[in-house]
């Protein structure tokens, strides 16, 4: 007597789901560099992990879902014991950009050889051994937010869900979680290293780890820092920027032969006293200085900053940033870069008033970029069809502040929170002096601001580059920069 199967099938629906989950694709590759004469072997993993979320509607436990996969990088050290082996988690900023400038730039093992100002590497570029990496101190996970590098959203989600500064720090915070408990490094040593829009997110970071996941960090690497986003905006009613951008000014005028032999430490100093003293005064005074006063105050301004002094009169003591790099070598036909003031490039259009080019950005990305996109695929053993996002111009554009309707966009008060909470966390502030993005005394004037007992100020340290916001393109300030971030890591680490 035959006898007939009673299972069920399952639903189609159900069958298409199972089989286009997401799932974790990391790959593994070993590895070896030579650092002072000594063989480092490594392993990197590299590859996009599933980001899931608990959902819960109408408290009913609806899963653990996927919700986006995020690309990273980790590199670990052979042989070397987790519990003692710090790791820092790395990320650029943007927002809207990958990881690729700290990975490949100065963090890494391998790196991007992009040349300099005055000898740009040209086409079709190379990757070269990177001797300063931080990898000879602390392993390594380089991190792209979603919609940045291969980083996306799963079919079905919304990418801007994420563009945002709550959820995107919520979801690094979650990505970090993850990789410390699936490699069982919570007893490690743990920093987080952030450059521009990345330095809000690692302050952000520092204190939503200790508050959601009870995960202290010992140290964070704040790379061109920008925590309060007032320092820079130049808004209608916010006069901060005029001043905190002078020095900057100053330093960018200096470099381009304006103010002669003049030594650069001296030019600053009377550059921050002005920001920090009279032109406040003057800016806040507005039609009630006397015509002395305004001519005295124009005088100085022009003076520090290399703009004529009509100039300064007709922006009324506000030099808007971008304007700057127009106008400095104007009667030259060129304007400077804002990333790195060093650079400049000739402006077809002598009467703009905003640069066409941002060149010490465009002179730079072919290097960066070729030598990614080759270096995952060759050496890393990582292959996706995606186009590797190095910078998204429409997140960026579209990322909102939502939980800062109506106020300024900061994280000081929540590294000072974390500062005090965790009185071991330390704090490396990198500046470039010629930085036009996030300017040095911008960051000088928040940090000076942080809401921290005095015996904590000792915990922050600041380190100034000959170079721009993107330190590292600039050879004698890489080589320092890998020095000063190794022995910050060292002596952070409490082991």
């Amino acid at each position: 007597m035959s006898q007939t199967s009673t299972e069920t099938a399952e639903p189609q629906a159900e069958q298409d789901a199972k089989r286009d989950e997401p799932t974790d694709d990391l790959v593994t590759k070993q590895h070896t560099i030579t650092i002072d004469g000594q063989e480092l072997a490594y392993t990197t993993r590299t590859g996009r992990i599933v980001l899931r979320k608990e959902v819960l509607t109408k408290d009913k436990f609806e899963g653990h879902l996927a919700k986006a996969e995020v690309f990273l990088t980790s590199y670990t050290l052979d042989g070397a014991e987790p519990g003692s082996r710090p790791v820092t988690f790395a990320f650029n900023g943007g927002p809207g950009s990958s990881s690729i400038w700290l990975h490949m730039g100065v963090l890494g093992p391998r790196r991007a050889v992009a040349g300099d100002v005055n000898a740009p590497e040209p086409p079709p570029y190379r990757l070269a051994d990177n001797p300063d990496t931080l990898l000879a101190h602390s392993d390594l996970v380089f991190i792209d937010p979603v919609s940045t590098g291969y980083s996306r959203a799963v079919t079905g989600e919304k990418p801007k869900e994420y563009h945002d500064v709550a959820p995107d720090i919520e979801s690094i915070s979650e990505i970090i979680r993850l990789w410390v408990s699936r490699n069982e490094r919570w007893l490690s040593p743990k920093f987080v290293a952030g450059e521009s829009y990345g330095t809000l997110r690692a302050a952000g970071l520092a204190a939503h780890l200790q508050d959601r996941h009870g995960l202290y960090l010992n140290g964070l690497l704040l790379i061109s820092s920008v925590l309060d986003m007032g320092t820079i905006r130049f808004v209608e009613g916010n006069d901060l920027p005029y001043s905190l951008y002078v020095p900057t000014y100053a330093a960018i005028a200096h470099y381009h032969g304006v103010h002669g032999n003049r030594p650069l430490a001296e030019l600053l100093a009377e550059a921050e006293e002005f920001a920090s003293r009279d032109l406040p005064w003057a800016l806040q005074r507005g039609a009630r200085l006397t015509d002395a006063e305004r001519t005295e105050a124009v005088r100085r301004l022009a003076a520090l900053t290399g703009l004529s002094e009509s100039y300064v009169d007709r922006v009324n003591l506000r030099i808007e940033h971008l304007r700057f790099f127009t106008e400095l070598l104007r009667e030259r036909g060129l304007v400077t870069g804002r990333m790195d003031g060093r650079f400049t490039t000739w402006e077809p259009d002598g009467g703009r008033e905003l640069m066409s080019d941002d060149a010490s950005i465009s002179r730079i990305v072919g290097a960066y970029s070729a030598a990614f996109n080759h270096y995952v695929r060759a050496e890393l053993g990582y292959a996706n069809d995606l186009p590797y996002q190095i910078l998204s111009v429409d997140v960026n554009k579209a990322w909102a502040y939502a939980d800062y309707t109506g106020r300024p966009v900061s994280v000081v008060d929540d590294l000072s929170s974390a500062m005090r909470a965790n009185p071991h966390l330390k704090v490396h502030v990198a500046l470039g002096h010629y930085d036009g993005a996030t300017p040095y005394y911008a960051a000088e004037h928040v940090l000076a601001n942080l809401r921290i007992p005095a015996e904590l100020r000792e915990n922050v340290e600041t380190a100034y580059y000959p170079a721009g916001h993107m330190m590292y393109v600039h050879e004698p300030s890489r080589q320092q920069q890998g020095r000063d971030l190794g022995r910050f890591i060292a002596t952070s680490s409490n082991r």
